[in-house]
């Protein structure tokens, strides 16, 4: 006779499975255009206020005197998260510019003490989800593509839906990539 599986043990896995029918049967129109390889990630529906920073910082005003994305986020192996600059770096320019303003003595006062700037993360990566950088950047993609208009933000904001499961599937799925449960999702 075979055994059976307990009931607590089947469930989860069932609730798991149809919830992913369920997501993958939803059609493309559902308020979020399908994404091509020339798109950027859709905004998101609800305002994301910018978290408050411990220092304040404008992407749009660095980014406009030649700054990129890469020379204060780098991208360790294996390419998980992006990192933030420590303070050392950014008083390589502010040793001399605006030195006087409160915010980069406070720079400064970091740098000192070879203590990390407690930035806030503005895009978090969902618990249970194994995501990198690096493969979507080795398949061309640039930051403003998910992260949206950089350059023109005074203050960063999570102002796409990069972290939803539905663009992550629909871009996948429009760009020809892996959308088996386990290329993000691991036990």
């Amino acid at each position: 006779m075979k055994a059976r599986r307990p009931v607590s043990r089947t469930i989860p896995g069932m609730t798991l499975a149809a919830l992913v029918i369920f997501v993958r049967s939803l059609p493309a129109e559902q308020g979020t255009p399908p994404l091509t390889t020339n798109s950027v990630v859709p905004d998101n529906p609800s305002e994301h206020p910018a978290p408050v920073q411990p220092i304040p910082y404008s992407h749009k005003k660095h980014l406009a005197l030649g700054l990129d994305c890469k020379t204060c986020h780098r991208n360790p192996e294996p390419g998980k998260l992006m990192t933030f600059p420590d303070a050392a770096r950014c008083m390589q320019c502010h040793a001399t510019v605006a030195k006087d303003k409160p915010s980069i003595q406070k720079l400064a006062s970091y740098a000192k003490s070879k203590q990390a700037v407690p930035w806030v993360r503005v895009y978090r990566v969902l618990p249970g989800v194994a995501w990198s950088h690096g493969p979507h950047l080795q398949a061309g993609w640039n930051c403003e593509t998910c992260h949206g208009q950089v350059r023109g933000m005074e203050q960063m904001s999570e102002v796409t839906s990069v972290t939803t499961m539905y663009v992550c599937l629909n871009c996948h799925e429009m760009n020809h990539a892996k959308t088996a449960c386990d290329t993000c999702h691991k036990s």
